[in-house]
């Protein structure tokens, strides 16, 4: 099988890799790239442990073709070191108790992200539909969705610790 050439933009950086054709996304930013961030589950874009953004989108990195991202920019869990939403997020999550064996967290986060961001208003009932791509064997949700509402209710208020870099 002939390898394919791929340039993209992971976590801010230019990056040019060769590939197989049917290799996917996840085991690209794994395997090749070495960020280990992202999880891999169940391998058929059920479980959401793989979530990154591309282009700006939350997606399923198991079950995206690597080669389909040439020309995108992929964020992976490491590349929202700095981000103020991540940050609120993960100090929620801690005081919600919305962690336990944390395999979901990298995924889950991505995706939090996303509804706070584009979701202001969210309500319980919106942030668990939002997050219903997205297991977890562990906690329950109660703590994850808790979370995730604290943080809107801190950006409603105008709490500054939950603003975008």
């Amino acid at each position: 099988m002939k390898r394919i050439a791929i340039a993209l933009t992971v976590n801010g950086k230019a990056v040019e890799v060769v590939a197989e054709p049917r290799e996917h996304l996840a085991d690209l930013l794994r395997g090749t790239l070495m960020l280990t961030g992202t999880h891999i589950g169940c391998e058929h874009g059920v479980c959401g442990a793989c979530t990154v953004e591309i282009d700006g989108v939350p997606q399923r990195s198991c079950i995206v073709h690597a080669g389909s991202c040439d020309g995108a920019s992929v964020r992976t869990i490491e590349g929202f070191a700095d981000d103020a939403v991540v940050a609120a997020l993960r100090e929620s999550f801690s005081r919600e108790h919305a962690l336990q064996c944390g395999y979901c967290t990298p995924g889950m986060l991505v995706v939090a992200r996303d509804i706070v961001l584009r979701l202001p208003d969210a309500d319980e009932a919106r942030v668990r539909e939002e997050l219903a791509g997205n297991l977890c064997r562990c906690t329950g949700y109660r703590g994850i969705v808790r979370a995730v509402l604290g943080v809107l209710a801190d950006r409603r208020a105008g709490s500054s610790r939950a603003e975008p870099r």
